[in-house]
């Protein structure tokens, strides 16, 4: 017998942690190769991480609700793997209890949280003044992970250290510049009055929260917004939309007509395919569009791959397809990854103008906001009443300026508005 660990997996680019949302297995359940053990919610996805063993679960580490870094271990496994010759088992039963002993000592747990602090973590907490010392670690063998520290952010307490460290003289002017006043700390959490409804936060909004707040921090945001006369397509789709929906199944949406215009933009414009990588900027290959699909309280974003490739109907069934699988909780990982510019359809709940947060580690978003008739002054000094539509465009200004910005969008209302009659969407 041999006990295996199971760790937090990748579950898409830029993942640094997950969540167990719900455990599908107990100690002491068999399981085999594959099986499906947790689920698990990232910023991305949510998916069921399967069992890389065969054998029985001995324990769950990770509890529901923990996030877990990557790599971190969720579960051990006892399996029927044999040990190495060196390792008999009387030499692992004659350890086990020390390491048991040693690991449920509360020196251990300290001592290991102690050794095990991640650059993010590093950063955050020298960011907010917090002593790592006096914070208890959710992760793995005790192990402080940077939600420990968030939280201590959010709630606005900084903990003090209780007991000077020793100095030396050369540290004492650095220890001097440190008892200095510090910034003011965050004001504290709001509380509930009679009458107030308490909505607890689930996992799936934490995750997006902290994207977002990621987002917002590290990206320096810029915006920028065009009108478009949508008048021929409006007209063309509408003419079409019956016929199609009959023959395939599916709705030709005003949105696939608007996906399709900017995947055609970005081989145009590839510098609008970048993201940004601290010491350089990748232009991505692969034109693959996320689009933002919401539900009744929680955003995802799945992506069309390779959609300058595709038709407008073939975008419209990618975009049905998808729709389908959010609603239905049957998103899976490779639904979520390689995204590389967004579009967001805000017109579908009425609105006119807005400024997306872009979806790290993209350069850019574009919000598609509602088509309204307006009056509208034609060649001549003539009125006339036409289908109007804003593009809004929230940039990276690391990786784009305003040129190239506005280029990109010129194009994309080009082609909107010579769609007409002409136009196959086959």
């Amino acid at each position: 017998m041999a006990i295996q660990q199971m760790t937090m997996p990748q579950l898409g680019e830029s993942v640094t942690e997950g969540t167990i949302s719900k455990w599908l297995v107990s100690s002491g359940d068999k399981v085999n190769k594959y099986d499906p053990i947790a689920e698990v919610m990232t910023d991305k996805v949510n998916a069921e991480v399967p069992s890389s063993f065969t054998g029985t679960i001995t324990e769950l580490v990770g509890e529901e609700g923990q996030t877990l870094q990557i790599g971190e271990v969720i579960c051990k496994i006892e399996t029927e793997e044999t040990l190495n010759a060196e390792e008999t088992p009387e030499k692992q039963d004659a350890s086990a209890p020390k390491e048991t002993e040693a690991a449920d000592s509360p020196a251990a747990n300290n001592q290991s949280s102690k050794k095990r602090y991640s650059p993010a973590v590093l950063r955050l907490a020298g960011e907010h003044g917090i002593n790592l010392e006096q914070v208890t670690g959710t992760g793995a063998g005790g192990r402080i992970t940077r939600k420990d520290i968030q939280r201590i952010v959010d709630s606005g307490v900084q903990q003090q250290t209780n007991t000077p460290e020793p100095q030396t003289a050369e540290a004492a002017p650095q220890q001097a510049e440190k008892k200095q006043p510090s910034q003011p700390s965050q004001p504290s959490q709001p509380s509930s009055a009679a009458g107030d409804i308490e909505i607890p936060v689930t996992g799936v909004r934490k995750a997006i929260a902290s994207n977002m707040q990621r987002s917002k921090t590290e990206i320096p945001h810029a915006w920028t917004m065009m009108e478009v006369d949508v008048t021929s397509m409006v007209s063309y789709r509408n003419s079409i939309k019956d016929a199609f929906k009959q023959k395939e199944g599916f709705n030709l949406t005003f949105f696939a007509f608007f996906v399709k215009a900017v995947a055609q933009a970005l081989k145009e414009f590839p510098q609008m395919n970048s993201m940004w990588a601290g010491d350089k900027i990748i232009q991505k290959k692969d034109i693959n569009i996320s689009i933002a699909v919401a539900t009744e309280d929680s955003l995802f974003v799945p992506v069309i791959k390779h959609a300058d490739e595709k038709t407008i109907k073939g975008i419209a069934r990618e975009i049905s397809d998808l729709a389908k699988k959010v609603k239905a909780g049957k998103l899976t990982a490779d639904d979520m990854q390689g995204g590389t510019f967004t579009v967001n359809n805000t017109g579908s709940f009425g609105s006119v103008q807005s400024m997306g947060i872009i979806n790290h580690p993209q350069a850019a978003i574009l919000q598609v906001e509602s088509i309204v008739k307006r009056p509208v002054v034609m060649e001549h000094g003539m009125i006339a009443v036409r289908d109007m539509v804003n593009l809004c465009l929230s940039l990276d200004h690391r990786v784009l300026d305003g040129l190239v910005c506005g280029r990109f969008l010129g194009r994309v209302k080009q082609i909107l508005e010579t769609i007409d009659e002409k136009t196959s969407v086959y």
